[in-house]
């Protein structure tokens, strides 16, 4: 699945992934171009997350590569890539404005040392200007506890975003949100996303917000089954799909399309969401 040209950002050679006699992906080859904002659904425990979870180095390909601007990707994460979660990964005895502080030298002294003086101060600044962007300003000096949950994961996403990520990785950011406080998000991320011309990764079981958010649409599935041994085949990208005005507007047709069932054994592009 090659559209890119030389515009390619991450470039997936059909990469497999299996744990022990278990295969989870097998044959995901794709180039995402610079800038994409990639959906991704699928049926649940197709591979979506450890998909991301390659992409991040948190997990590593059992076979083929996965490459970064035509580079192999490094086999530990990098602040070049950064991932939000469906729950929030905060410390809840430190402040808004703190627990983006400790996240910013976390990232700088590799976990060795605090920074003082000087370099505090800009951290602070950064911090502030990343609170302003995201819409946290007036909450900086309160506990986690005391934030809804759209502003929990805003912290969650300015923790992301504080190390200047060229990949933005998501795995249902919105998903526990309520449907108002998910609008406001989206609102925000697409923001953020056009701003700073991140590559997006986002895992999202709603295939309205599938269509809504992204450029691109990944679907991912089973194209092979084996009812003895349900463990022996894989899922891969069955469908493929460009977003635009379009298509965004014809969401349902496109809902019953993903919904057929595989057609055979050997594998046409058809996946089944639930």
């Amino acid at each position: 699945m090659t559209r890119n040209g030389g515009n390619t950002k991450i470039s997936v050679r059909n990469v497999t992934k299996s744990y022990g006699d278990t295969i989870v992906l097998e044959r995901v080859s794709i180039d995402i171009a610079r800038g994409s904002f990639c959906t991704i659904v699928g049926a649940s425990g197709c591979g979506k997350s450890t998909f991301l979870r390659m992409l991040l180095s948190q997990e590593h390909p059992s076979g083929g590569d996965i490459l970064i601007d035509g580079e192999p990707l490094p086999r530990e994460p990098t602040p070049q890539r950064g991932i939000v979660f469906q729950k929030y990964s905060v410390f809840p005895h430190l402040t808004v404005e703190d627990n983006l502080i400790l996240a910013e030298e976390f990232e700088r002294s590799a976990l060795t040392a605090r920074s003082f003086g000087a370099a505090r101060r800009k951290a602070r600044e950064r911090v502030t200007e990343t609170l302003d962007k995201i819409g946290l300003a007036a909450a900086r000096k309160r506990y986690p506890a005391q934030l809804s949950g759209g502003m929990q994961q805003r912290l969650a996403i300015a923790q992301a975003l504080l190390k200047k990520p060229d990949v933005l990785l998501l795995d249902e950011p919105f998903g526990a949100l309520d449907p108002g406080i998910r609008l406001d998000m989206h609102e925000l991320l697409l923001e953020l996303w056009k701003e700073r011309g991140m590559t997006v990764f986002m895992v999202t079981h709603d295939i309205h917000e599938a269509f809504k958010l992204g450029t691109r649409l990944l679907v991912f599935d089973k194209t092979r089954h084996d009812p003895h041994a349900p463990e022996r085949y894989g899922a891969t990208i069955t469908y493929d799909l460009p977003i635009d005005s379009a298509s965004r507007a014809d969401v349902p047709e496109a809902n019953e399309l993903i919904q057929q069932p595989p057609k055979n054994h050997t594998g046409a592009n058809h996946a089944h969401i639930n």
